[in-house]
C-alpha cells in the first residue's frame, strides 16, 4: 500500500502513538506522519504510507488552521491547561477586541516552549523540562496568517480561536503570549487542527473506521494518492521515452520541456507514461536541466 491516509487523532495520543496504532492495523510499519500534535490536541493528521514515506519534509503546503479553546487569568508550565497551574490573576474588563489585538499575528519571532519535541543537545525540551530544568531557547520566526476569535464570554474569560499559520507555530505559546500581552496571563484548554498540508476534517478517518475497513481486507480503500499533497505545484508531463531516461535517472534539458517550464516556476510535479505521478522535480536553470527532487512512486519495470 501507498499513499496518504488522513486520521482525526483522537485525544490522548501522541502523533507517535497514532504511528504504532496504525503498524498494528495494517500490518506494515513503513508509515510517517506530517505535522506532530500534542497529546491533548486532537484533528488532522495526514499519516503518510509505504513509499509516500518519501514524501515527508518536502509537501509544498505546510500552512496549519487551527481552532484553538482558552482561559483567561492563569499561567501554566506548559502553557495548556494538562499542566500546572502557576499563576492567577484578574482578567475583568477585558474585551473580545482587547484580545484581537493580543494575538501575535505576521511573521513573528516565537520561542519554543519548555514541553515541546524541539531537540536541544540531542534531548528533547521536553525531557528536561521533567527533570525540571529549564534552559534558555532561540526564537524562531513563524508566520500567523490570520487570527479570528469568534467566540469570547467576558465574565468567564473563556473564548475560541482561529487560526491560520505556517509551519512551526506553537498555538499555545501564542495564546501564552496573548495572556502575558492583556496582563493576565492565558491557558490554552483545548486545540482542534481543522487543516493541515491542504487535507482538512473531511478527509479524515478514525482510528475506530480504519480498523473496521483493515478487518474487511480493504484498508488502500481509505488512501488518498500521493500526488493530492503535490496539486499545487505545475505539472510537467514526459512522454514515454523521456519517462525512461528520469526514472533511470537521466537530467533532462529543458529545452525538452519548454513549453511545459513556467518562468516563475522552479518546483515541479513530474508525471509519465505509463505510470502517472512519478514524484517532485526541481528546475536547474543555470544548467538548463530537469532534476530530479524526490521519487514518489513506486519503481517498477520500465521498458524503453
Amino acid at each position: 500500500m501507498n499513499g496518504i491516509l488522513c486520521i482525526d487523532k483522537p485525544a490522548g495520543f501522541t502523533s507517535f502513538d497514532v504511528i504504532a496504532k496504525l503498524r498494528g492495523i495494517l500490518k506494515m510499519r513503513r508509515l510517517g506522519h506530517a505535522g506532530t500534535l500534542d497529546p491533548m490536541a486532537t484533528g488532522v493528521l495526514p499519516v503518510f504510507v509505504g513509499y509516500a514515506t518519501k514524501a515527508c519534509g518536502i509537501l509544498p503546503d505546510e500552512d496549519k488552521i487551527y481552532e484553538a479553546e482558552f482561559q483567561l487569568g492563569q499561567v501554566s508550565n506548559t502553557q495548556d491547561s494538562t499542566g500546572t497551574i502557576l499563576e492567577t490573576y484578574d482578567f475583568s474588563g477585558i474585551t473580545r477586541e482587547d484580545v484581537l489585538k493580543a494575538v501575535p499575528s505576521g511573521q513573528i519571532m516565537q520561542i519554543p516552549p519548555m514541553y515541546s519535541a524541539v531537540s536541544v543537545g540531542g534531548k528533547r525540551l521536553y525531557e528536561l523540562a521533567r527533570e525540571g530544568k529549564e534552559i534558555e531557547r532561540q526564537p524562531r520566526p513563524v508566520l500567523v496568517k490570520i487570527v479570528y476569535c469568534p467566540v469570547f464570554h467576558p465574565e468567564t474569560g473563556t473564548g475560541k480561536l482561529e487560526i491560520h499559520c505556517g509551519k512551526g507555530t506553537y498555538v499555545r505559546t501564542l495564546i501564552h503570549d496573548m495572556g502575558q500581552a492583556l496582563g493576565c496571563g492565558a491557558v490554552m484548554t483545548g486545540l482542534r487542527r481543522c487543516c493541515a498540508s491542504g487535507f482538512t476534517l473531511e478527509n479524515c478517518h478514525t482510528l475506530q473506521e480504519v480498523q473496521k475497513v483493515a478487518d474487511e481486507g480493504k484498508p488502500e480503500k481509505l488512501l488518498i494518492p500521493i500526488e493530492k499533497a503535490f496539486s499545487s505545484l505545475p505539472e510537467i508531463h514526459l512522454n514515454q521515452k523521456q519517462t525512461v531516461h528520469y526514472r533511470n535517472g537521466v537530467k533532462l534539458g529543458l529545452s525538452q520541456l519548454k513549453k511545459q517550464i513556467a518562468e516563475d516556476a522552479v518546483r515541479y510535479a513530474v508525471y509519465g507514461m505509463p505510470d502517472g505521478f512519478l514524484g517532485t522535480a526541481i528546475v536547474d536553470s543555470e544548467n538548463d536541466l530537469l532534476k530530479i527532487e524526490r521519487n514518489l512512486c513506486e519503481p517498477k519495470e520500465v521498458n524503453s
